[in-house]
């Protein structure tokens, strides 16, 4: 027999993307409720008529809280958890000084573990339902990040990072293990419960020719698999890429021509594009991943959004820890807004929250699951509530609208503005 839970509150949802359609494509119900059945939402609607409808349902009264669809972080390295904010490094430095040290500590199964579970405790209680996270090139850092998340019923997407050059010794595999333990990850997990395995090259300077095509091999061999990487992230990064690959038309020719583009790939920061490799990424269909807090943590520079939907990106949103300087998908809408105004096009609050949502949900490919509270997603949700400090109360209290009322939480919110949090239709304790 099926336990249906009611959970009152005012509720939004999106039935379209905010880019396209502006504000209307979103569905505000300020007496709203969300009615839950078997970890899948059933109905969305008037709370009142949901009670009359449901009449045996639990019922959750979050009050004037807003219930939304959890937060899915769309880049993250869960094993740079420990030394997320370290100081005063860029791209290289950073991995040579903080990153790689870090690392290697994950060829011990119990550390690995150690941090997955503090990682996704930490993602969860700021609203975080769902990441696609970088582990490290120990097969045990992706069985400790999938099993932790199994145990809870979380939707994640993970996998072995590959590097065979330009790391140190402790982190380096090679072309052919970078394919055989993929591989055998893919077997283990992809498709385990909610569970997705995404191929994993670091990014081309961490990879020789020979890995990138082991890699790309692969991908075709699983073509409806994801496979995330980085790309032109600094420009330091960019002249080190042109360096090591002088054959190459650009640095994402460095992917293409390994076979490692493609409509399933996600490509972190691409701040610094050249135009064919605009073009390119839009022509397949690829996924641009803005880490803000990431870009100005580390210095990179200020991805453009405007332009890059305005030439049909596919675009989500991540922290990047530990290079982003938060775990709170908050504080990195917070910084997304910032960027977006020093490039001259704010964003407004309904597409700040539709790309920590529904935009990353398309942009890993997920979105027939989760990221709007459309009846048949999986009830991966939370309640915000748009008070939960003075400065935000006495804002808020002013608004005419429901994105007057949310902009001071995307600004000033933190973990304290994360009332509830439910995966699966299973309210999470750690919230």
């Amino acid at each position: 027999m099926s336990h249906d839970t009611l959970l009152l509150g005012q509720t939004l949802t999106f039935d379209g993307s905010p880019f396209d359609q502006g504000p209307g494509a979103a569905r505000h119900v300020t007496h709203g409720g969300v009615l839950i059945r078997d970890g899948r939402i059933l109905e969305t609607g008037d709370g009142a008529a949901l009670r009359a409808a449901y009449p045996a349902a639990r019922i959750e009264n979050h009050g004037d809280a807003l219930l939304c669809a959890g937060f899915i972080d769309a880049h993250v390295h869960y094993p740079q958890t420990a030394i997320i904010a370290s100081w005063g490094k860029r791209l290289i430095d950073w991995l040579n000084s903080y990153t790689f040290p870090e690392e290697m500590r994950f060829a011990d199964p119990a550390y690995a573990a150690e941090i997955a579970g503090r990682y996704l405790d930490l993602t969860t209680a700021n609203g975080t339902t769902t990441v696609c996270s970088y582990c490290t090139i120990h097969p045990g850092s992706v069985d400790a990040l999938m099993t932790a998340a199994q145990a809870r019923g979380q939707r994640v997407l993970a996998g072995k990072t590959c590097m065979d050059r330009n790391a140190p010794d402790g982190l380096l595999d090679t072309a052919q293990s970078a394919y055989d333990d993929s591989k055998a990850l893919i077997d283990r997990w992809h498709g385990q419960d909610r569970l997705s395995y995404v191929i994993t090259p670091r990014f081309s300077p961490t990879s020789t020719p020979d890995q990138l095509s082991a890699l790309g091999a692969l991908w075709a061999e699983y073509p409806d698999l994801l496979m995330q990487t980085h790309l032109s992230e600094q420009t330091d990064e960019i002249a080190w890429v042109k360096s090591l690959y002088p054959t190459a038309r650009d640095y994402l020719d460095t992917y293409e021509m390994h076979g490692l583009l493609g409509a399933g790939g996600l490509y972190g920061h691409a701040i610094h594009l050249e135009p064919r490799e605009i073009d390119r990424l839009a022509e397949v269909g690829a996924a641009l991943i803005h880490c803000p807090t990431s870009n100005t943590f580390i210095g990179s520079g200020l991805f453009d959004m405007a332009g890059m939907v305005a030439a049909g990106q596919r675009v989500g949103l991540a922290t990047d820890t530990g290079g982003g300087s938060s775990f709170s998908m908050l504080r990195t809408m917070a910084a997304a807004y910032e960027i977006a105004q020093l490039r001259g096009t704010p964003l407004h609050p309904s597409q700040l929250i539709w790309l920590a949502t529904a935009g990353s949900a398309q942009a890993l490919r997920i979105d027939q699951h989760v990221g709007t509270l459309a009846p048949g997603k999986e009830a991966d949700i939370i309640a915000l509530d748009l008070a939960s400090t003075p400065a935000i109360e006495q804002r808020a209290a002013q608004a005419t609208d429901i994105w007057e009322a949310l902009f001071p939480t995307i600004m000033m919110g933190d973990d304290r503005a994360i009332k509830a949090v439910w995966i699966g239709g299973r309210a999470c304790e750690q919230a």
